[in-house]
């Protein structure tokens, strides 16, 4: 069967909750405290993958980690909580987190074409920069080699060191003629922010690509705008995304934005560069809206769609634009808005919720890999047992961590995947 590509959405966990604890995250900070709908989020989750399967496209699951993480709070000897500590409230709030839903910073992918032994590599992001993100590799490392098992198809490695910040494919693109074609790799690295930090260090995108096994003269290193990143852009996948030939950007994505054309068209000569520019829509629009946190698909039939959350399709600045390219005959060609509204009001939209790993569906673990039957059963299990809401204040109470152990342990259960409990 032909290589394709296979989204891999992350589950909303059922310890989903507002804590406010991404620094530089615009929407996470002004919806700290505020009540969370674990069940809600989950469902709209589901209706994305499910709307993706109904596009003909191939879509797997990733499933929420172990959460509260006793881990995480022994090594910080919290085994129990001052109340009246906020430091500590918030660290306990860190081992509740259900990020892990964001598979995009799982990872990044190298597919096969790419690679120097023919296999597709995977390596697990270290996410050293957020406290409640660093827990995550080694649980994601364990999930990604029982999905991608098959070690003449696969080679998963761990995380690259700590003390270089590694936020995984969402500051990664890949362009190509086709995705089972050789194509050329694109890390997207910070240096400054202003207020906010720069979560993805370029030496850590160079050891993945080494790792990888890529060749250095079809990989390109690109710095984003420091502007970006001070405006919320804490990932370059918030301004910027790519598929096969095409590069969807605004204006102020990258440093040298003119430079980093330049060298993509020396490398792909049949790339596409659909550039938004910042008098059309604001960079305080993009980010708001989410408009580049998109995920910018080939359909079967080989014209190009951009799934975009809801907030973006209800900016006006952002609808303006997206309808006169579809009517210019852009290679946009359809715009599909999806309801996320509880990932967004945390800080992720569609492309957030999503790791592209570019394989065989056969070499993949079956039991990662969804139909209409399947997803139904895992509504089932999100309706039985997911909560209902959650207040930041309640993190901590047994009952409540309870009926978030027995939650997942249902879902793993139904997808018979014990090994990862």
């Amino acid at each position: 069967m032909p290589l394709v590509e296979i989204n891999f959405d992350g589950l909303v966990g059922p310890s989903h909750n507002y804590a406010g604890l991404s620094l530089g995250n615009l929407a996470s900070a002004s919806n700290a405290g505020e009540v969370s709908y674990p069940r809600a989020a989950a469902l709209q989750g589901l209706s994305k993958m499910r709307h993706k399967l109904g596009l003909g496209l191939a879509q797997g699951l990733f499933t929420p980690l172990p959460r509260p993480n006793p881990v995480l709070l022994g090594a910080l000897g919290l085994e129990s909580i001052d109340e009246s500590d906020a430091a500590q409230r918030r660290l306990r709030a860190a081992a509740w987190s259900a990020s892990s839903m964001w598979t995009a910073n799982a990872a990044t992918v190298s597919p096969a074409p790419d690679t120097a032994d023919g296999r597709c590599h995977l390596t697990a992001a270290n996410l050293v920069t957020m406290p409640h993100r660093s827990q995550e590799w080694p649980d994601t490392v364990r999930q990604l080699r029982l999905a991608f098992a098959d070690s003449t198809a696969f080679a998963v490695h761990d995380a690259v060191p700590p003390c270089f910040g590694d936020e995984g494919a969402a500051n990664h693109m890949r362009m190509c003629a086709s995705h089972d074609a050789p194509g050329i790799e694109i890390f997207v690295y910070g240096t400054t922010g202003g207020a906010f930090p720069a979560r993805q260090h370029e030496q850590a995108s160079r050891a993945v690509a080494r790792l990888h096994g890529l060749d250095p003269e079809r990989c390109l290193f690109v710095e984003q705008a420091s502007e970006a990143i001070a405006a919320g852009a804490f990932h370059n996948d918030v301004v910027a995304v790519a598929n096969e030939r095409v590069l969807f950007t605004h204006e102020q994505a990258f440093a040298d934005p003119e430079g980093t054309y330049a060298a993509i068209r020396e490398k792909l000569p049949e790339a596409e560069i659909v550039v938004v520019p910042a008098s059309v829509v604001s960079l305080g629009d993009a980010i708001r809206s989410y408009l580049f946190n998109a995920q910018l698909l080939t359909l079967p039939r080989g014209e190009m769609g951009l799934v975009i959350p809801l907030e973006a399709w209800e900016t006006p600045s952002v609808r303006g634009w997206l309808e006169g390219h579809v009517a210019s005959n852009g290679p946009i060609r359809k715009v599909l808005p999806v309801d996320v509204r509880q990932s967004m009001a945390n800080g992720g939209g569609p492309a957030c919720l999503r790791l592209r790993v570019v394989a065989d569906p056969a070499t993949v673990d079956p039991r990662f890999l969804l139909d209409e039957a399947k997803i139904a059963g895992i509504e089932r299990v999100v309706e039985a047992h997911w909560p209902e809401q959650i207040d930041p204040a309640d993190l901590g109470a047994e009952s409540l961590g309870r009926a978030v152990v027995s939650a997942r342990q249902a879902l793993l259960e139904l997808l018979e995947v014990q090994e990862l409990a």
